[in-house]
């Protein structure tokens, strides 16, 4: 099946993909974006529905984003803690002291890579957003969790008011939207 999501803001092209899903059941989808934040969001959405996915750029302004109707091996999720979000909304921990603040927050999330079981998805908002680029000292473990299958996604909206769109290490950029579907599901929200 074939999404022509071309000139549609963001969040359309999710909303229409996820539709298309919840119908086809089991038949490959192809879905037609203009830029690569869509591109970024599809392929979370692939991630949040445990489809694989894959991706070509047509043209200049032209990417087609496949969903493969296979599932991600068991294994490769048995770690992680489904329906649970740790959202982190400040580059620090805590409030008082920046400097403790920014301490503690860096030993949490070294600690989030040696819980028994990892959250689903990290979400990183507003000044959380400084924890995923160039330079942040919590970078490699945020690495270390995505790699183990932990979705971790960064605000887009708060990446472009730092600056710091071009500076991201790790992660993928999200919106506002798909923020909110997420917390809306989640059995369990973490936000120290």
């Amino acid at each position: 099946m074939k999404i022509d999501a071309r000139g549609k803001s963001c969040p359309l092209p999710v909303i229409e993909t996820k539709k298309a899903m919840e119908q086809c059941h089991g038949t490959n989808l192809e879905i037609w974006v203009d830029n690569e934040i869509a591109v970024q969001n599809l392929y979370k959405l692939a991630q949040q529905k445990g489809v694989q996915v894959i991706d070509r750029k047509e043209s200049e302004n032209c990417y087609v984003v496949t969903l493969i109707n296979k599932q991600i091996e068991p294994e490769q999720i048995a770690k992680i803690q489904h329906n649970t979000i740790v959202a982190l909304s400040s580059e620090t921990m805590g409030k008082g002291d920046d400097v403790l603040g920014k301490l503690l927050m860096r030993g949490f999330v070294y600690a989030l890579t040696e819980v028994a079981q990892l959250p689903h998805t990290i979400l990183l908002y507003n000044s959380g957003v400084k924890l995923a680029v160039y330079g942040a000292e919590t970078v490699p473990d945020l690495q270390l969790m995505e790699e183990q299958g932990v979705s971790v996604l960064v605000c887009g909206t708060c990446l472009n008011h730092y600056g710091l769109s071009a500076q991201l290490v790790v992660g993928s950029i999200t919106n506002m939207y798909h923020i909110a579907e997420l917390l809306a599901q989640a059995g369990k929200v973490i936000s120290p």
